[in-house]
């Protein structure tokens, strides 16, 4: 069916990826597969995050899901090459459609689906239907009328929330109102691990969007206090140095509200401001030209009703 589908897609001249995804260790209990550094297209079949699993003797726990059902199918097929534990659990780090569109698949599998209550309020939105109609039309064949919006089966409430799985306590704690309100990571205190979602992106300039900047930066500073050994970001390589990593994004966002907060303060245009700017430290990194001027644009809106 694969080799169909990629020879339909090349006739009509679109690229493919020749190669299916492949799992990487990370410890001998934790792995991930790493999504590109871009933009979501029917090239690269929307595998633009991370997502990752953890085989405990209790089960395995999936974090995020991808961005459309194939890549879903993928990554099951990925664990089950490296275990035969039964699918217990997939948590949602945060309800953007490259993360959950895979969720039916896991769903299908017999998989817990757990994901913080505020994602109710975008799952349910028309924000998110318009999404996943223009993700069809953009997409297609990798999203299409068979993919749908999957609703947690255990929202959580509290703060922090713990699942044991066998001999492993796996800690769920809300950051969120960050990158988006849900906002979840995945921690595994006995391997020191954390899989943060869209908290911190590796490698690539973070998607800002209608982000309460000043309350993902408190986030992160949450997170450097658990003190990860290893970081798996929602894209971009394993951080072995996640401290580092946590600190270049939270320093990221602290200078486009302290620039454009400056620019709204004084009433300077936005076009002024931007270009007054020094983004010598960014402007180097991956999707700085796709994402750095709308990052900017809505903090400078974002200050200007603060």
């Amino acid at each position: 069916m694969r080799i169909l589908l990629a020879l339909c897609l090349l006739l009509t001249g679109i690229s493919v990826r020749a190669e299916p995804l492949h799992a990487e260790r990370v410890t001998d209990q934790v792995w991930f597969v790493q999504g590109e550094a871009a933009l979501g297209s029917k090239a690269n079949r929307n595998f633009i995050s991370n997502a990752g699993f953890v085989v405990t003797d209790g089960g395995v726990l999936v974090v995020d899901a991808l961005g459309s059902p194939a890549l879903a199918r993928e990554l099951l097929a990925e664990i089950r090459r490296v275990t035969d534990q039964p699918l217990r659990y997939v948590v949602v780090t945060h309800y953007h459609a490259d993360h959950i569109y895979g969720l039916q698949v896991f769903k299908d599998a017999g998989a817990t689906i757990v994901a913080h209550a505020e994602g109710r309020d975008y799952l349910e939105s028309e924000t998110a239907r318009q999404r996943l109609q223009a993700s069809r039309d953009d997409l297609a064949p990798w999203i299409d009328a068979t993919t749908h919006l999957v609703a947690a089966d255990r929202w959580i409430t509290e703060p922090e929330t713990h699942l044991q799985l066998g001999s492993y306590d796996i800690v769920l704690r809300h950051v969120g109102p960050a990158h988006t309100a849900e906002d979840m990571v995945v921690y595994i205190p006995q391997l020191g691990v954390m899989f943060s979602g869209d908290l911190f992106f590796r490698g690539r300039i973070p998607y800002v969007g209608q982000a309460d900047s000043r309350r993902w930066i408190a986030s992160l500073e949450r997170m450097i206090e658990y003190r990860p050994r290893i970081a798996i970001p929602g894209h971009g390589a394993v951080s072995t140095d996640p401290l580092a990593d946590l600190r270049f994004t939270r320093d990221y966002l602290a200078y486009l509200r302290r620039t454009m907060g400056d620019a709204a303060h004084n009433l300077d245009p936005f076009d002024e401001a931007y270009a007054k700017a020094d983004w010598s430290r960014y402007r180097d990194v991956p999707l700085f030209g796709a994402a750095n001027r709308m990052n900017a644009y809505n903090t400078y809106l974002l200050m200007q009703a603060e």
